[in-house]
């Protein structure tokens, strides 16, 4: 397929003036209600990468295969362009380097690389740690160097904001914008007055890792530089809650015909391209 263009229309959302809430994908399916509902990105977090290919929490347990490969499903359901938490780049520079071959083979239209040191090494507790500004620097260039089409997105992020104060947050993202990134992908910024500091010192375009209430009006993160501002990742847990009361209704005994909110023919239908499949068997099966 050619990947191009739908990384063309991200770069020209992040070179807009409007913020957008991002579309949270998890498979084919998701994406293509995500696509026909407007949205004109999707993001794949970690955490739901890990759910969906794994049924695990997010905790570094998935492989950088595993993630290529739901982004190469997502990617070839359809157009829509595909931001990816691509978490610490799954090792050193030189696996980040790897990270941004891959994604990029997949069809990814921009990705992440954050300075977590992740996976969360021995004796650590539970509590996370950043890597150094100077190693988060290297895996930056390292992202940049490996990109061959330049019209992918490589973005820089960090939730020093809310690990060690938006003081090293911004000075993570200055040294990040000095490197050469797209974007910077900033998490746990929590007041209005943390992303104006931050705003003034950078000039790339954000994205925003939630952010609460007070950072939730679009037309007011549009001025702050905020490009894409994420939402919580509901689908994929409506997606479990109905799949688990389903079952339980059915193993309780329910019938069939009393079970609510499942799909219609006509949205499965819909989902699936059964159209484009009919045509396709018309044309090429006789």
């Amino acid at each position: 397929m050619h990947w191009t263009p739908r990384r063309e229309r991200f770069r020209a959302l992040l070179a807009g003036k409007a913020c957008v809430n991002p579309g949270s994908v998890f498979d084919p399916m998701s994406a293509r209600i995500a696509e026909d509902l407007g949205y004109p990105v999707g993001i794949l977090a970690g955490s739901v990468a890990s759910l969906a290919a794994l049924g695990a929490p997010d905790l570094i347990v998935l492989t950088l295969t595993e993630l290529a490969e739901q982004c190469l499903r997502i990617g070839r359901a359809g157009n829509l362009p595909l931001l990816v938490d691509a978490d610490h780049g799954f090792g050193n520079a030189l696996n980040v380097r790897r990270t941004v071959e891959e994604l990029e083979t997949a069809g990814v239209a921009a990705l992440s690389i954050e300075d977590t040191e992740l996976p969360q090494p021995f004796g650590a507790g539970g509590k996370a740690r950043l890597i150094s500004i100077e190693e988060g620097v290297g895996k930056m260039r390292a992202a940049l160097d490996a990109r061959q089409d330049p019209s992918l997105v490589i973005a820089g992020r960090t939730s020093a904001a809310g690990m060690t104060g938006i003081e090293d947050a911004i000075a993570r993202a200055v040294a990040y914008e000095k490197a050469g990134v797209d974007a910077l992908f900033m998490v746990g910024i929590r007041s209005r007055d943390e992303l104006a500091a931050l705003h003034a010192a950078v000039t790339l375009p954000i994205i925003l890792a939630h952010g609460g209430e007070a950072l939730s009006d679009l037309d007011y993160l549009a001025g702050q530089g905020v490009r894409v501002r994420l939402q919580p990742h509901l689908p994929i847990q409506a997606a479990v809650q109905a799949v688990y009361a389903t079952m339980k209704a059915l193993r309780d005994g329910a019938s069939p015909g009393d079970i609510e909110g499942a799909a219609s023919g006509e949205l499965m239908k819909q989902v699936t391209r059964d159209a484009d499949y009919r045509g396709w068997m018309k044309a090429f099966l006789g």
